[in-house]
């Protein structure tokens, strides 16, 4: 069973950089292909980036240039590097896990089985 841990969420000025952490359990987290999605109130979970088990991240594209995914295989987790934070940045933000996903599924809600739990990031401006 695997399990995720999203951790690094707060509160934050536009402009500014947070760091969000996916700390894996149950399986290795490099054979995995690894998401992270954004939900705000009163919208749908959406796909911001993706680390696929080999290959090239995919990275939607409000957020291309600003957030970088990579992952640490030694310690089993995902980061998420968030730059130039704005406003319309603000949400729950979650990570999770599957098997193999094609690129052109890596930013799919369904392609994911595996869910954290999420971690709140508020923009202000």
């Amino acid at each position: 069973q695997v399990q995720l841990v999203e951790s690094g969420g707060g509160s934050v000025q536009a402009g500014g950089s947070l760091r969000l952490s996916c700390a894996t359990s149950g399986g290795h987290v490099w054979t995995r292909c690894v998401g992270w999605f954004r939900q705000a109130p009163g919208k749908e979970r959406e796909g911001v980036a993706t680390i696929p088990s080999y290959g090239m991240s995919v990275y939607a594209d409000t957020v291309k240039g600003r957030f970088s995914v990579y992952r640490d295989n030694a310690k089993n987790t995902v980061y998420l590097e968030m730059n130039s934070l704005k406003p319309e940045d603000t949400a729950m933000y979650f990570c999770a896990a599957a098997g193999p996903c094609p690129r052109e599924d890596a930013l799919r809600v369904a392609t994911f089985g595996y869910w954290g739990q999420g971690t709140q990031v508020t923009v202000s401006s």
